[in-house]
């Protein structure tokens, strides 16, 4: 069963690194937290909102939060339920608590400075294997294998001929990705973003734009005549419509419109089946995004 290559021989891994870096230095999107003047707090906070979230809904959200907070000790200073209001409709809103605390943490433990250590990224609240690894790349020119879906599929096409990387495996691959990297720390970071640009804008996922591809006399997936995926697929999300995730949203809806508590029957007008709305309420205070207090369910203030 196809799975994503961990290793590719030195002679073709430069070429596709090198391929790769020039096809970047001039298509490479102007997204603002690429800008060369950036903080490395800019990056963390872009690294915070992208995860699982579509790069044109995060620029305008990322813009009106490095107006309110520039710095680590601006969001820290501010109330959690603040934060959980900028965050909005980014989707997945235990990531602005994450970022809150992990603006504490950087104050408390590091003086306000974003650490460009791996090991003190990684012990950030909400920093991950790929957070941490891309913050000290992206802010620091930090050699590390950067990795996300974008570029596990570019890798799986054209070093592993296969359309699909399958499920992640993080060990996996990030040694695929550190199979490429280029040795020197600037063409890594160039190469790292580089291959995402290239997943997100080329080598998409249904519509792959291959003549368009800096890489494609490189591709193994092309070499082969494009076989068909037959490997492991990750499960299939439920249907939002009518779910407990729809339920969540609706009731963050009400506690981010509202600087009160919101009573119980405002918000069965928002989720009139009871049991849904209890498992939203129950979930929600669960994951600390909301508190029980007198007259109802609020945001979280300390």
């Amino acid at each position: 069963m196809p799975t994503l290559a961990t290793h590719a021989d030195p002679a073709p891994s430069r070429s596709i690194a090198e391929a790769v870096n020039r096809w970047f230095a001039g298509a490479a999107r102007p997204l603002p937290w690429r800008a060369a003047d950036v903080s490395p707090w800019a990056v963390l906070v872009s690294e915070f909102m992208l995860q699982q979230t579509q790069v044109a809904r995060v620029q305008p959200r990322w813009e009106e939060w490095m107006r309110r907070w520039p710095t680590p000790a601006d969001l820290a200073a501010a109330p959690p339920s603040e934060a959980v209001r900028m965050w909005d409709r980014l989707g997945y809103p235990r990531r602005a608590l994450w970022l809150h605390r992990a603006a504490t943490e950087i104050v408390e433990r590091h003086g306000g400075a974003v650490p460009r250590d791996l090991d003190a990224l990684l012990a950030l609240q909400g920093v991950g294997p790929y957070t941490a690894r891309a913050i000290a790349a992206f802010a620091f020119g930090e050699r590390h294998p950067v990795v996300d879906t974008n570029t596990r599929r570019v890798i799986a096409r054209a070093v592993g001929g296969v359309a699909e990387a399958g499920p992640p495996a993080t060990a996996r691959d990030l040694d695929a990705m550190s199979s490429l990297l280029p040795d020197d720390a600037a063409a890594a970071r160039a190469f790292n973003a580089g291959a995402m640009e290239l997943g997100a804008t080329v080598c998409t996922a249904r519509s792959p734009r291959c003549d368009d591809c800096p890489i494609a006399t490189h591709c193994a997936w092309r070499a082969a005549g494009y076989p068909e995926y037959d490997g492991p697929r990750r499960a299939r999300q439920a249907r939002f419509e009518g779910s407990d995730r729809e339920a969540r949203g609706l009731v963050m809806r009400e506690l981010r419109a509202a600087h009160r508590p919101v009573a119980p029957r405002e918000l069965a007008d928002v989720v009139a089946e009871p049991g849904r709305l209890a498992r939203a309420v129950d979930g929600l205070v669960a994951d600390g995004l909301a508190v029980r207090v007198e007259g109802g369910l609020a945001l979280p203030e300390a």
